[in-house]
Order: C-alpha cells, then structure tokens, then sequence
C-alpha cells in the first residue's frame, strides 16, 4: 500500500495541494506558538546593568501560597507585579561575610526633561541609582567625576547627547515628587557605546539617591564580590547560608537578568498563557481544516476508490493506503511549515515588543523542540484527518462501490449525525458557562473553544444545512436567473457535501474574525462607557512620565478648584486571586469619581480602607464592614476594611485603594492622571497656567480624555489582534484553498454543460450564483454563532446581554469573506473553461 500511496501522490499532486497548504500553515502556526511558549518557560533575560558582578542578592520576587488537593500538598508561585526591595539589615549580614565586599543598589524612576518637559527616554525606560552602584555596571566616567553633593548627578553619554548638555550644566530630572533642576558632573557610559542598550541612567549623589528612592531602610538589591584572595564560591555559600530563612535571594549567572529586569519575568508568565492559549486554538483550528481538506480531496476521489474496492480491496486496506499518503504529504508540509513557523515567531516577538507588551530584555528561544513538535503534531493531524475522511469511502461494498461513486448519498451516516448533534449540544452547554464567567482569563479562552466547537458542529451537520438552504434559496435564485439560477440551485442541492465542505471553513472564519473583533469592542466599549459615566471631574491632568505631586498640589490651590483626586494604577492579589487597582485621592473623591456604590460609602474612603467592586466582593466573599488582606505589587501585604462595594468594576478596576498606599508599593509612583473638580468658575487657562513650572503637564477636557482612553485601549487590543489574526489569516487560506478544490475538481462537469449548450458566461454565472448562495449561507451560520459566543461572553464580563460591535468593522469582515470567496471560485473556474469541452470530457478523471 505504501507503493500505491506514492504513486497516487505522484498522479494526484494537485489533489492533495490543498491538503498540503492547509498542513503547512498548520505547522507554521504552531512552530510559532511552541516558540514563544518555549520563550515564557526557557527564555533568557538579558544583563545589562549587572554585568560588573558575578552575584546580585535581591529580594524574594515571587508570591508563593500552598495549595491542598486530594491530600497533596503543592506549592504555587507567581511572579510579583513590581520590584519587591530588601530589607537593609540584609547589607549589615553580607558585610559581617569573611572575604566579602558588598556594593548596595538604589533603583527608582528618574527622567530627563526637556525643556518643554518631555522626557528624553520616549520608551518611559530611565532609572535613577546612587552613584556607589555604578561598580556593579559597565559604566565608566568619560568626563568629569562622581556625584559627591546633593543636587549633582552623572548622566549616561546618550542622554547627556539627547540633553544637549555637558560638563558643568545643569539638567531637569523628574524623580520623587516633583521635577528639579541638577547640575551635570560627569558623563559616564559602558566602553564603546554611549549607554545601555535597554534603559537610560542617571546617578545621583547617595544622599539624593535615599531621598528619591523613598524607601528608607530598604535596598533594591545588593552587588556581592570577593574580596582579593577570597574564593568566590566560599563566598556565595556564606552568603546562602547567612541569609537562610529571611526570604533574599542570592542570583548568579543568568539568574541576574530577572533582578534587573522584572517586568520580563512578567512577561514570562503572558508568553506560556498566550502561547498556550494560542497554539491550543490554531491547533483545534488547523484540525478542523485540515479534515475538511482531506474531506474534499476524498469525496474528488470516490471513483478511484470505489475502482479499487471493485477489484478486491479491502476497507483497512483503502484506510492504511490513504493514511500513508497523508503521512507522507504531513511529512513535507510539516518540515517546512515548521521552518517557516521560526520567522513567524520572530515576527511576532517584533510584534509584541512593539506594543509593549513584553520588553526586548527577554530574548525569543529558538530550539528543536518546537520544530519536532510541530512535525509531529502535524503528522498526527494529516494521518487522523484522512483516517477519519477515508472511512465511508472505505466501507462501501465492492458491488455497490462504482454506483456509489457515482451518486452523492442523500443522508448522513449515524455516528455523523450523532456527533454532529453531540457538538451543538456541547456548543450550548459552553454558551452557558461563558455566560457565567466574569474575568477575561477565564473567558477568553472557552470563547474561542465554543466557536470551534459551533464549527464542529457546522462540518458535520453541513450537508444537511446545506440542502435546506439551498431548497429555499433555489426558489429565489431560480427566479432571478431562469438558466444560470436554475443550474445553480441544482448543482447545489446535489452536491451538499461539496458545498457544506466551502461552507465550514467560510463560517469558521467570519464567525472567528468576528469573536475575535468584538470581544475586544464589547469589553473596551463597556468600561468606556463606566468610566464616562462615572468620571465627574471637569479636568484632567497627564504628563508622559507621570504627573509630580508637586503638580497636584499647585493644582489645588487655584482658585475655582475644589477636589483634587490623583490616580494611580496598579495590579495586586487578594489571596491567589489577581485584581486590578486604583490608588485614589480619598479627600473628596466622591466629587470627581462615581462608581457607582452599592453598598456602604464611596466617600467613606480613607487611610486604611478600601472600596470593592461587585466581582472582588464575590470572589473574596466580603462586604461592608469586613477586613480584606491585599498583597501589594512589591509583596507587601496590607489588610484594609471595606467601606463601599461598587458596580463599575470593570472600568475602575475591582479595588479602590488610598493613593499613598499604591505610591508607596508600586515602581512608578507618579500619577498617571489627576482628576480636577471645582467650581463653574473654573476655567481650562487658569490651571494651565498655575502649572507653569510642570511645561509637561496638560490639561484636557473629557472629550480629549475620552479619546486618550480610546487610543490606549486600541494599543492594548492590537496585541490581541495580532495573535488571534493569525488564526483568521489560517482560516482564510482555508477558504480560499477549499473553494480552488472546489471548483477545479468540476472541470468535466463544466465541458459537459458547455457541450450540451450552455454557454462559457452562463456557466459562470451558474459559479457566481452557487457561490452568493455559499456566502449567504456561511454568513448567516458565522453569525449567527459569533452573535451567539459574543452575547454569551457579553453577559458574563458586563452583565449585559448587548455586545458592541461597530456595524462597520462588522461589513468589513464579510466583504472580506465575499471578497475571497468569489475570487477562489471565479478565477479558478475561469481557468477550467478554457480549454475545449470535448478535450476536457476525454481527460482522465
């Protein structure tokens, strides 16, 4: 069988060209997916800052909780969502180490501005350190000394150049609560270059660098050498042993890059769940595909097949030739699908870095793993979609084998039908799970399982679709077009598998580009509209990297001006679950925030206290009254009493906190914006004026602030877009491959027409007409079940039953889906017309 099968490849090559597409991009896809997956597990984070020492001793960055189940005991660890700092005490320890030298580290937010005020680091990347760190750096002065008094610092050379500003100058740096004005004694930079590749340094003299960094008995973490003499291994094992029990953590090698760079670590954890996420759904996608490929292909096949049964083969033997063949084609397609999927991983790493989603400071893992595995999985793929494809074909009986051939079966087989009503029961029961789900990492990825699972259910019921909606269809058409119309109607009822095969990847794609695009526009349109309703302030302030408290205050003391509320985001956990959160002003934040209260007082809000969304409260199991243990960004843990619960959860975020209680446990402590409420007698100009010494500080009204939001929820949602569009792209190549199967595959049928009368346009005709009818059938059916999945996901996220989506975006997809469709048909059938119709009818079928 195996010879049998080569051969067949050989006559058949463009039969199982559809197939081999389909496999190919499978491959690449999850090539890609096992990349970045591999990259969140395995990746490297690269050392910039610590490359001047061997040992770095930060504190613990992890959250860890123990979890019981079915008498197992496990220990679960996540990384923390800001830099947790080490207890000072820990530097005394190190000190008291024979042979050791120990070089604390201060790390804070520190920018260099123009003289407009923006800052000179456009990626919002610049730190400030004291300049007794700069051991444990590349960095070397170029020019003058070291910062020895308050208000002296050392730029890095490429600020120093962006600044325009050398030796003896005097710079703004934005640090701490309020900008101020430094003098600039000496430039430094790492040899042969002017900086570090991935943030901007400013050195500050060490009692500026305490000031600013504002933890006071508290290091960012601490560079541990060996002393001349002392072996740096004794000294390491000391180190271990003398900090045991108190949580700090002694790194080396590799192990430095998270210390330095603790957003990678974060982005870590978004890799395994998006690559996870990603690479179960492409491969769901591509096997769904790639068995209505190999479905096609067969069904092009019967005739051969129903030959080889009359001469004696035996179903396994129809079954193991057609799966050989797949493995072969799965074996090609695979390989260089899996090499193509490494340039995709790259591009999308590109992609993500661009959107900020994950720094550049986490290098893409390229190994074999994700090639083998690709190969591997699209083998499986191929072998089980032909299997599954070849089985009626093969359990036809040689005397009825020919006749079959020749006349499409009118029903489905049993186990069909039964796993086609399986499938959209299992499609409703999923409906009503996401119904119940009210966190996007819980959603999103049961939202796209339900649309696949609709498919399923699509494939295998599509003949009989396919026949009822083009028995009503075929009135309608038949009567627009007596011939072509006619002609197309018929073809269609006749051939219900062929057109159910077009049909389900056609649905499958608008249904998907339809789940992906809204989901994103109900849940951004939904917190949209809380916050719009919910803002009350008449102003608000923003500055790129922050606005200074300083600001705030100036701010309030114009005339006219009543509340001032500062806001600053963050994420924390409350036990293991992780929650969005807002650190507000509590003084009068009634007057410029409402949201929404349920239950207790948002007024109430003070020192101490903290204010719940109606998800926190349920999830936590707490109300009015209760004490609620909150593990900040940074690991420290803070227990509040809560004093309101709130409805607009998802556009504030689902804890309200005191403003200082943020600042003081998040990396950036400076505002990201600050709400002003006053009297009528407030007006734009006198505040922008009153900020005269904060040049980057604006003012803007709510429409500008309502467009600021929708551009950042845009940016956030791209990084979406781009992973999910890949499945879109994949399920449109599928179209268009399945509907050039099609409608290559009716060549003889084509001449037999032509042959009998019908001329060259109405044949084409007849094509355009069969394929409006596919699209309106696959538009309907996408639809219908992306409506569905959105509705569902609506009610879940918003408790609203009414998902957003912009009618335009909606026209778009299926113009799209029309676009590829016709083009798929008529080109190709263009193709199969002309050669002479007598020439083609004596072509072997």
């Amino acid at each position: 069988m195996l010879f049998l099968a080569l051969r067949t490849l050989r006559a058949r090559k463009g039969g199982f060209a559809g197939a081999f597409v389909a496999l190919v991009c499978a491959a690449a896809l999850v090539t890609a997916c096992g990349a970045l997956l591999e990259t969140g597990l395995r990746g490297d984070i690269r050392i910039e800052r610590y490359a001047g020492t061997d040992t770095v001793v930060t504190a613990d960055q992890n959250l860890h909780w123990t979890k019981h189940k079915k008498g197992k005991t496990k220990t679960k660890s996540k990384p923390l969502t800001e830099r947790a700092w080490l207890d000072a005490t820990a530097v005394d320890t190190l000190r008291a180490i024979p042979g050791a030298e120990v070089v604390p580290e201060l790390t804070f937010s520190a920018h260099v501005l123009t003289a407009g005020g923006r800052s000179l680091d456009t990626d919002g990347n610049a730190w400030g350190h004291a300049w007794e760190s700069a051991r444990l750096t590349p960095f070397a002065l170029r020019e003058g000394r070291a910062p020895t008094a308050a208000g002296e610092v050392v730029l890095d050379a490429d600020l120093a150049r962006r600044a325009d500003v050398r030796v003896g100058g005097t710079v703004t740096v934005q640090a701490g609560r309020a900008p101020g004005g430094y003098r600039v004694v000496g430039i430094a930079a790492p040899p042969g270059r002017d900086a570090l590749a991935r943030q901007a340094s400013v050195f500050f003299a060490d009692v500026d660098a305490r000031r600013l960094a504002g933890h006071p008995g508290q290091v960012a973490s601490v560079g541990l050498f060996a002393a001349p003499g002392a072996d740096p291994g004794t000294v390491r094992a000391a180190a271990r042993k003398a900090l045991a029990g108190t949580g700090a953590q002694v790194r080396t090698g590799t192990d430095r890059g998270p210390a330095e760079f603790p957003a990678a670590t974060k982005a870590r954890v978004t890799l395994v769940s998006l690559g996870g996420a990603l690479g179960g759904t492409s491969l769901l996608v591509a096997i769904l595909v790639v068995v209505g490929t190999f479905a096609l292909s067969i069904q092009q096949r019967r005739r051969e097949i129903a030959l080889l049964r009359a001469i004696g083969a035996t179903p396994r033997q129809i079954r193991r030739m057609v799966g050989r063949e797949a493995l072969v084609v799965g074996l090609i397609a695979g390989a260089l699908g899996a090499f193509a999927g490494l340039g995709l991983a790259r591009w999308l790493h590109g992609r993500f870095v661009a959107f900020g989603a994950m720094p550049d400071t986490l290098a893409l893992k390229l190994s074999p793993i994700p090639l083998i595995g690709a190969v591997l999985l699209t083998l499986l793929a191929a072998w089980t979609a032909a299997r599954v494809s070849v089985r009626r074909a093969a359990r036809v009986r040689p005397t009825e084998a020919l006749a079959d051939a020749a006349i499409e079966r009118p029903g489905l087989g049993v186990a069909r039908t039964i796993g086609g009503v399986l499938a959209a029961l299992g499609y409703g029961v999923l409906l009503l799970v996401l119904s119940t789900l009210d966190t996007e990492p819980k959603s999103t990825p049961v939202t796209f399982l339900t649309v696949i699972l609709a498919a399923v259910a699509i494939a295998l019921l599509g003949p009989l679709l396919a026949r009822a909606a083009t028995a009503v269809l075929g009135l309608v058409v038949g009567r627009l077009s007596p011939i072509s119309g006619f002609l197309a109607a018929r073809n269609a009822r006749a051939a219900a598998e062929r057109v159910a095969a077009v049909v389900t990847p056609l649905s499958l794609a608008v249904a998907m580009a339809s789940t992906i695009l809204f989901t994103q526009t109900t849940a951004s349109h939904a917190a949209g509209e809380q916050v719009k309703a919910g803002t009350l302030a008449s102003y608000t302030l923003v500055a790129k990297p922050g606005v200074p408290g300083r600001a705030a205050e100036a701010a309030r003391a114009v005339p006219g001006v009543e509340v001032v509320t500062e806001v600053l985001h963050t994420l924390v956990r409350a036990g293991r679950d992780k929650f969005a959160a807002q650190g507000v002003t509590p003084q009068g934040v009634q007057r410029t925030l409402d949201p929404k209260t349920r239950s207790g007082s948002f007024a109430a809000l003070a020192d101490g206290t903290v204010a719940v969304s109606e998800l926190a409260a349920r999830t936590k199991g707490v109300g009015v009254g209760d004490d609620l243990r909150i593990t900040m960004g940074d690991g420290v843990v803070v227990t509040l009493k809560v004093v309101a619960v709130y409805e607009r959860g998802l556009g504030f975020g689902d804890l309200t906190l005191p403003h200082a209680v943020v600042a003081a446990h998040v990396d950036r402590p400076a505002a990201e914006a600050v709400l002003v409420s006053g009297t009528a007698a407030l007006v734009r100009e006198s505040l922008q004026r009153a900020l005269g010494e904060f040049p980057g500080v604006r003012v803007l009204d709510r429409g500008e602030v309502e467009q600021a939001r929708r551009d950042r929820a845009g940016t956030q949602a791209q990084v979406n877009y781009v992973a999910m569009g890949l499945i879109i792209a994949f399920t449109g190549i599928a179209v268009v491959n399945t509907l050039v199967m099609a409608t290559s595959a009716r060549r003889r049928e084509f001449a037999l027409l032509q042959l009998v009368g019908t001329t060259r346009r109405q044949v084409l005709r007849m094509l355009r007409w069969e394929t409006g009818a596919v699209v309106l059938l696959a538009a309907v059916l996408g639809s219908l079940v992306a409506y569905a999945t959105l509705t569902a996901y609506s009610v879940g996220m918003t408790a609203s039953a009414a998902p957003y989506a912009p009618p335009l975006t909606y026209a778009a997809v299926l113009v799209a889906a029309t676009g590829l469709a016709f083009v798929a048909t008529v080109v190709p059938g263009r193709v199969a017309l002309r050669g002479n119709p007598a020439d083609t009818m004596g072509l072997r079928d």
